[in-house]
């Protein structure tokens, strides 16, 4: 599979996540996702409000993680695949390399520690 096609299944995996993420995103001022008198009517289901909002927060962070986790293992993949391609074909440089392709798994590793900690707001202040 050449690496164009993989970025392009990996860019649709990405919206169909995205779109299923929206509805935690999708809340009225008051809060609770529904609209004028629709949400006097349901003033009483609240705690039923509640729940639902909380599934949907918890979607929605196990999304963003999820795709974090699997767009950084899939170019830490191809970073060290490149990287000991390279020292193979030069075996001089190999602690140059090794060290460009340490810093760069270090700020991939950092993207994918600030998706936890977006889904971890996600979850509890959202």
């Amino acid at each position: 599979m050449n690496i164009k096609k993989l970025v392009m299944n990996i860019m649709l995996v990405a919206l169909i996540a995205a779109l299923v993420a929206v509805p935690a995103f999708a809340q009225n001022q008051d809060g609770s996702g529904n609209t004028g008198d629709e949400a006097v009517t349901i003033a009483a289901e609240t705690e039923e409000n509640e729940d639902s909002s909380t599934g949907s927060k918890a979607m929605a962070a196990a999304l963003a993680v999820g795709i974090a986790a699997a767009g950084g293992a899939i170019s830490m993949g191809i970073a060290i695949a490149k990287s000991s391609e390279g020292i193979s074909r030069q075996p001089e440089a190999s602690d140059s390399i090794r060290t460009s392709m340490m810093l760069g798994l270090v700020f991939i590793e950092t993207a994918i520690i600030y998706a936890l900690i977006v889904a971890i707001l996600i979850i509890f202040v959202l």
